[in-house]
């Protein structure tokens, strides 16, 4: 790979995330922001989410350990959730290495086969994929009158405008509708995006067929929902660090924490810049003033991301002191 591509990689992320947080911030008082962080702030409730936050990752590597052992490979407990202390620290620098960090760091200290290590990797996403999914389709039965405040700021009436169509306008809808998909299915063939997502796609049924192959589902199903409860908890407890955002309740709290969830693909690190315009723009939604969601977002995120650099120093030191290949 060309060192230009190399560079490319690296720097369009932090470029990306840095441009949206500049857009978002620009001319916004510091002094405010600071004023909050030491005077108004609850630092009792950040506190408190950081174990969550530690769990989450904990609760992460206990499964990627367990998800090793139907392919041989059984690597210690220890250098397993040390190796996902660090592989989040990396992402923090480029986005998405982390999955190799994490492999590597299997493979150097427990003599893990790097391509296993990968492969369980894949099932990982599959999993969590089809968890979010799930969640999201449920918030939004959960909260649909959210959806429809959003009609209304807007000044859109989606009610209205279905009564103003006839049955003769909703088949030419349908049948206009079927014919743009069938193009888009077309067009997308000719594509090279159409082959990335149906890999995509595959990818995630391989992982989830792998699970049969997993020795104790019910631990497998524990610790999956106890990496996301978790992160859940992390997350929702600093609701409770502002007067702002105190009362908005779980609902708001999920809302904004899938909305986040799904912003973080966007490849910068840890999600910086579109993590903040998403929940933002739904705190938003649920009534808190602009430049106290702007606020949150800031303080919320950039606390949360000193943990993960925390860990990952923490788990580099403890590397340092691990032998090599010593069996459990």
């Amino acid at each position: 790979m060309k060192i230009s591509s190399i560079i490319l990689k690296i720097l369009m992320p932090l470029v990306l995330g840095g441009a949206i947080l500049y857009w978002m911030y620009r001319g916004e008082d510091w002094h405010q922001i600071r004023h909050i962080m030491t005077d108004e702030m609850d630092w009792s409730w950040m506190l408190l989410s950081f174990p969550f936050g530690i769990l989450a990752q904990m609760f992460r590597g206990w499964r990627w350990k367990q998800s090793l052992e139907p392919v041989g490979e059984r690597p210690r407990t220890s250098t397993s959730i040390h190796a996902i202390f660090l592989s989040y620290a990396a992402s923090l620098v480029i986005p998405r290495v982390g999955e190799f960090t994490r492999c590597g760091v299997l493979k150097r200290y427990d003599n893990v086969s790097f391509s296993k290590a990968l492969g369980t990797v894949v099932t990982e996403r599959a999993i969590d994929s089809l968890l979010i999914m799930g969640i999201t389709a449920l918030v939004l039965l959960l909260e649909m009158s959210t959806f429809g405040m959003f009609f209304r700021k807007t000044g859109t009436n989606l009610q209205t405008i279905l009564h103003g169509f006839s049955w003769m306008g909703y088949l030419v809808v349908a049948i206009c509708a079927v014919a743009i998909l069938i193009l888009l299915h077309f067009l997308l063939r000719k594509l090279s995006i159409y082959n990335k997502v149906k890999a995509t796609f595959s990818n995630i049924w391989q992982g989830v067929i792998s699970l049969r192959n997993v020795r104790n589902i019910p631990l497998f199903v524990f610790f999956t929902l106890g990496i996301w409860v978790s992160y859940f908890l992390h997350y929702y407890l600093t609701f409770f660090c502002f007067d702002f955002t105190a009362d908005l309740g779980i609902g708001c709290a999920l809302v904004t924490f899938i909305v986040g969830s799904i912003a973080v693909i966007v490849p910068t690190p840890n999600g910086a810049g579109p993590w903040h315009f998403a929940v933002k723009t739904m705190l938003i939604l649920y009534g808190v003033a602009d430049e106290h969601a702007l606020y949150f977002v800031l303080i919320v995120h950039t606390v949360q991301t000193m943990l993960v650099v925390a860990l990952g120093i923490y788990a580099w030191l403890a590397l340092n002191f691990t032998s090599k290949n010593q069996s459990i």
